[in-house]
Order: structure tokens, then sequence, then C-alpha cells
């Protein structure tokens, strides 16, 4: 299993975004069930949101985020990926 941190920028339209939320997050909850999706929220100001993903590769954690409605909705304005290397502490 890979261990991703994701950054989402959110677009400005914040209309779309008050739109797209529920059903983003009736996603992540389905991927929290799943074991996919170990944590996730937005920031305090609400500029961006952030969550960690255990996958088995990067493939994967690209089809999750195309099918995430942030993505197909294009609420998603940029996001930051990395993979990371957890070394202290557990996810999940």
């Amino acid at each position: 299993m890979a261990c991703f941190t994701v950054e989402t920028t959110y677009t400005d339209d914040r209309d779309a975004l008050a739109a797209a939320r529920p059903r983003h997050r009736e996603y992540l909850a389905r991927l929290v069930e799943q074991g996919i999706v170990a944590a996730a929220g937005p920031w305090a100001d609400d500029s961006a949101g952030f969550a960690i993903y255990r996958v088995a590769d990067r493939a994967e954690l690209d089809r999750l985020l195309d099918e995430d409605p942030y993505t197909t909705e294009h609420v998603a304005a940029a996001r930051t990926i990395h993979e990371w290397n957890v070394v202290l502490g557990t996810i999940g």
C-alpha cells in the first residue's frame, strides 16, 4: 500500500463549491468506510481541503480523484499530491 497526501484548492465559485460539497463528502465517506481515505477535511479558512489516501499506487489514486465530484463538477482548481513515507505513528 502507498500513502498519498492530497491538498485540493477550490474554485473561486463559492456557489459551485457549496453545490458539490454534499456529493463530495458522500463520496469520501464511502472511501473512508472502505479504508481508502484515512482522514479528510477542509482547512479552517475553507480555501482548500486535505486528505490522506491509502491505495495500491498512483494510478489508483488518480482514478479515485477523477471520480470525485469536486473533479467532475470542476470545483477542484488545483491539487498538490505527494507520496508520503509514514515513519512515525499510524494511518488507520
